[in-house]
């Protein structure tokens, strides 16, 4: 029995080593090089850009800066969104552009529940960045990693001189904005009102253009009947401003009223070429599309960490009547 018992012990030892032996030449054979995961190859980072004007001339030059980096740089770029501002359609897009796990996000900032929802938890959950691009929401209710477009607050700034400069210190100035005001108007606003309101002569009156052509006729209409005085109009988005200017015109020359907008819409330009705006903010967006793009890069290859959640600004400038009419 003893000598079986040594036998068997004998033969398993010899099994072992054979197995070992084996595994050994296999592994020697095998390459042990390290697999390659430190970076994703850029030509496989895809980029989305969504908002909700496409086809649009603001956008589309976004768009066009966008599209520029990404070649640059190896990374492919969609572009999506929705029509006229159709709000839910563009969330939808973002939704679907978060549930296809894309690389990063490029959005067109909502100040809406819904959006910040989106981004905070859905895009967090994922792992996917998000930055912003011409219109922002806060960073600590959507944890975008960053923002990038026009300074609106200094833009609302350079406005109100503007208008100092035109009218003098005396005057009622009426501020149009949209009932339901985003981040981008509300900077705009407190631009404006910051540099206005140390003259004790100029007297300042906000009042809610509404969302639609009508809405903004019948305010138009209500504060020509409400104060006839009015010598300046400020509209703190590009679309209300041939409203305004069709409905004065309706009732009284346009030309003594002073008139400014923001954003050089064609519609816009047409306006401020024929005098019957006095000076509107221009914007960079090409830039916001290029810049967006690289900064993303830059965060998704681990080359800039953090970026800068307060933003980066591109350029803007006031571009005046040549004449007046």
């Amino acid at each position: 029995m003893r000598k079986l018992i040594i036998y068997l012990l004998s033969l398993s030892v010899l099994i072992l080593l054979v197995f070992a032996s084996a595994y050994s030449i296999r592994v020697l054979n095998t390459d042990l090089s390290i697999p390659h995961t430190a970076d994703t190859p850029e030509s496989d980072i895809r980029l989305v850009l969504i908002t909700s004007e496409l086809d649009t001339p603001f956008w589309d030059k976004v768009k066009e800066g966008a599209l520029a980096a990404a070649r640059s740089n190896g990374a492919s770029l969609e572009v999506w969104g929705s029509y006229g501002k159709n709000e839910q359609d563009f969330l939808k897009q973002m939704e679907i552009a978060i549930t296809s796990k894309v690389d990063g996000i490029i959005v067109q900032g909502l100040d809406t529940a819904e959006f910040k929802h989106l981004a905070m938890y859905k895009a967090t959950e994922k792992g996917i960045p998000i930055i912003t691009v011409a219109n922002d929401v806060p960073m600590n209710e959507s944890l975008r990693r960053t923002y990038v477009g026009s300074n609106h607050y200094e833009a609302g700034q350079m406005l109100a001189r503007q208008l100092l400069s035109d009218m003098g210190f005396s005057g009622k100035v009426v501020l149009m904005a949209s009932n339901r005001q985003e981040e981008f108007q509300r900077s705009r606003l407190k631009g404006i009102l910051e540099v206005l309101q140390i003259y004790p002569e100029i007297h300042t009156k906000i009042v809610g253009s509404g969302t639609t052509r009508e809405e903004v006729v019948q305010a138009t209409n209500q504060v020509l009947n409400d104060d006839p005085e009015v010598k300046a109009i400020i509209t703190t988005t590009a679309l209300n401003a041939s409203a305004i200017i069709q409905e004065i015109g309706k009732r009284t020359l346009v030309e003594p009223y002073f008139i400014y907008s923001f954003d050089d819409s064609p519609e816009t330009m047409t306006l401020l070429q024929q005098g019957k705006i006095d000076a509107l903010i221009t914007q960079s967006p090409e830039a916001m599309g290029e810049t967006s793009v690289k900064l993303m890069m830059q965060w998704l290859q681990g080359k800039q960490l953090p970026l800068n959640t307060d933003g980066y600004y591109t350029g803007i400038r006031v571009r005046k009547a040549e004449v007046r009419q």
